[in-house]
């Protein structure tokens, strides 16, 4: 059986990923603060094994205990593959510096960087004796090459997950059972992500006009297709510590 992990999976593009993945060869965690009936729903249609775990994955123990947990039910001799991805983010908060709250930065690099630091860290702790196909995608962003004014946390989490990612990889290369680390970044999406930059005030987020034309110009991809590409990339062989972009494949 191939088993799947993912967080922030309860909308976007997280239950697009569900949603193309539920199948009776598959069984899947998602990890999430909301659950998603409609998942359950299609999984039982499919007779795929569909497993919600509730979390506040901005929580770095919360986050930690739940996919502990998770180790605990998943026996390694029934297991073909195993794909964790690490999907949940934030964008919050859209300020600039100076404005920011202390704890709306410590939730942001909490989300964006620590946990998916700690998970990573977690499941190669986990699998390290597993003798089958183990990958880790961490999903990042262009914002991670670039500065925005008015997303100094965004950037900078995203920055500092393309370089563990990178660094995760590199050290995964020495190891005999290793586990691919990569990293994709899947562009403009038509998700609440988007809905919340374009609450923003012009004084906190410049860039705001140009983000709302995405918007009001149909410019937005859809996560479904973006699901597509991330699971056609997937099913190749890739290239550890690799930050991926969809752009590439368009």
């Amino acid at each position: 059986m191939d088993y799947y992990m993912i967080t922030g999976a309860s909308k976007g593009l997280g239950a697009a990923l569900v949603e193309k993945l539920v199948n009776k060869d598959h069984v899947l965690y998602y990890i999430s603060r909301t659950r998603n009936q409609s998942l359950h729903t299609l999984a039982k249609e499919r007779n795929s094994t569909l497993r919600y775990k509730q979390c506040d994955l901005s929580d770095i123990e919360e986050a930690q205990h739940v996919c502990n947990q998770i180790f605990t039910e998943i026996d390694a001799k029934e297991v073909d593959s195993l794909t964790f991805i690490n999907n949940a983010g934030m964008v919050n908060p859209i300020k600039h510096i100076g404005r920011i709250l202390t704890e709306e930065m410590i939730a942001n690099v909490q989300l964006n960087l620590l946990t998916p630091m700690l998970l990573t860290d977690l499941f190669i702790k986990k699998t390290s004796d597993w003798k089958v196909d183990k990958t880790i995608v961490n999903i990042t962003s262009g914002a991670a090459n670039r500065p925005v004014s008015g997303w100094s946390t965004y950037c900078s989490t995203k920055a500092g997950l393309n370089m563990f990612t990178q660094t995760a990889g590199v050290e995964q290369l020495e190891k005999e059972s290793e586990v691919k680390v990569i990293g994709f970044s899947p562009g403009i999406m038509d998700t609440q992500m988007q809905s919340t930059i374009r609450e923003a005030t012009s004084e906190d987020f410049s860039s705001i006009d140009q983000f709302k034309d995405y918007h009001e110009k149909g410019l937005l991809r859809s996560s479904e297709y973006v699901a597509d590409i991330l699971l056609e990339l997937l099913s190749k062989e890739v290239e550890n510590g690799r930050i991926y972009d969809l752009r590439e494949f368009l």
